[in-house]
C-alpha cells in the first residue's frame, strides 16, 4: 500500500518569503547607494537643464548647456590635458606595479614585507598632503630644486613651470598610487595555482620565462580593474594640481582640468547650472571611455 507524499506548500508562499529575506540583505546597500549615488547624479542631471541668468532668474533650456559645454574652449582645454596625463601616466604606474609586484612574487627580495609595506604607505599619505609635500621639492625659489641650484650652481629646469607642471602632477599622482596598484596585482599572483609553477619547474622554464608565460598572462583581469581604477581616477583629477595652482599659478589655471573648472564655475564665477552640465558631461565622457576599454579589454582576451 503506497502513502501520497505530503503536500507542498504554495509555490507562490514560498517564492514571497525567499523575496522578502533578500530585500533585508539589499536594502542597506540601496539606501546607501540611491542616497550617495542616485540622488547627486538625479539632481545635478535636473539642474544642468537650467540656466540662471541676471534678468528673469532660472529659466529651463533643455540640453543648452550641454551644447554649450561641447564648445567651450577651456572645457575642451582641460579635457585634452586630461586625456594626455592618461595616455601618459597610467601605463607608467601600471606597468611599474606590474614590476613591483613580480618582484616581490619572486620571493628572491629580502625583508619582503617592509618593502611591501613601503611600497605601498604613500597611498595612505591624503592627496592634499602628498601634493603639498612635492610641491615643496619642486620649488625653485623656496623648496629641495633651490636648494640644489644653490649647491651646484646650475639652473635646473622648474618642475612648477608651464613646460614640466604635468609631467610633475604626474609624478605626484604615480607616487601616491602605484602601492595601490602594487597590491591589486600581488593578490591576484598569490592566487595563481601551484601546479603551474611546478609544471614550468619541470620544464626548466627561469623566472623571467615564468612571469612572461605565467604570471602576466594570469594577471589580465586583475590588471583591467588597475587600469579602469586609474582611468576613473585621471578623469578625476583635482587635488594634486589645485594645491600645487598656489605655487604655481602661472602655469596652472582655473580650468587646468575639468574639475577644476566646474568647480570653479559652482564656487567662483556663480554659474552652478552650466557647472552641473559640466560634471555630468564629464561623467558621461569617463563611462564611455571605460566602457570602450573594457571592451577592447575582452575581445584581447577572446583573442
Amino acid at each position: 500500500m503506497s502513502t501520497a507524499p505530503p503536500a507542498a506548500p504554495p509555490r507562490r508562499t514560498r517564492r514571497r518569503r525567499r523575496d522578502w529575506t533578500g530585500l533585508v540583505f539589499v536594502t542597506p546597500f540601496l539606501a546607501v547607494f540611491t542616497i550617495g549615488i542616485v540622488a547627486p547624479l538625479v539632481y545635478a542631471s535636473g539642474l544642468s537643464l537650467f540656466r540662471d541668468q541676471l534678468i528673469g532668474g532660472r529659466s529651463f533650456v533643455g540640453l543648452g548647456n550641454y551644447a554649450d559645454a561641447l564648445t567651450d574652449a577651456r572645457f575642451l582645454e582641460g579635457l585634452s590635458r586630461v586625456a594626455l596625463f592618461l595616455g601618459v601616466q597610467v601605463p607608467i604606474m601600471i606597468g611599474l606595479a606590474l614590476l613591483a609586484a613580480l618582484i616581490l612574487d619572486s620571493g628572491r627580495v629580502r625583508a619582503m614585507r617592509f618593502m611591501r609595506i613601503g611600497i605601498f604607505m604613500p597611498y595612505a599619505v591624503p592627496s592634499v598632503v602628498a601634493a603639498l609635500m612635492w610641491g615643496f621639492m619642486y620649488g625653485d625659489q623656496f623648496g629641495l630644486v633651490a636648494q640644489l641650484n644653490e649647491a651646484t650652481g646650475l639652473a635646473l629646469p622648474s618642475p612648477l613651470s608651464s613646460t614640466w607642471v604635468l609631467a610633475a602632477i604626474g609624478n605626484v599622482v604615480t607616487w601616491e598610487f602605484v602601492g595601490y596598484n602594487m597590491l591589486i596585482l600581488y593578490a591576484a599572483l598569490r592566487a595563481v595555482p601551484e601546479e603551474l609553477y611546478e609544471a614550468a619547474a619541470i620544464d626548466g622554464a627561469g623566472e623571467v620565462r615564468v612571469a612572461l608565460s605565467i604570471k602576466i598572462p594570469a594577471l589580465r583581469p586583475a590588471l583591467w580593474v588597475a587600469t579602469l581604477f586609474s582611468i576613473i581616477g585621471s578623469f578625476q583629477l583635482f587635488n594634486e594640481p589645485n594645491v600645487l595652482q598656489s605655487l604655481a599659478p602661472a602655469a596652472i589655471s582655473t580650468y587646468f582640468t575639468p574639475n577644476m573648472y566646474a568647480y570653479q564655475l559652482a564656487f567662483n564665477a556663480n554659474q552652478v547650472t552650466y557647472s552641473a552640465a559640466v560634471a555630468v558631461l564629464l561623467g558621461g565622457i569617463t563611462v564611455v571611455v571605460a566602457y570602450v576599454a573594457q571592451r577592447l579589454t575582452e575581445r584581447g582576451n577572446r583573442r
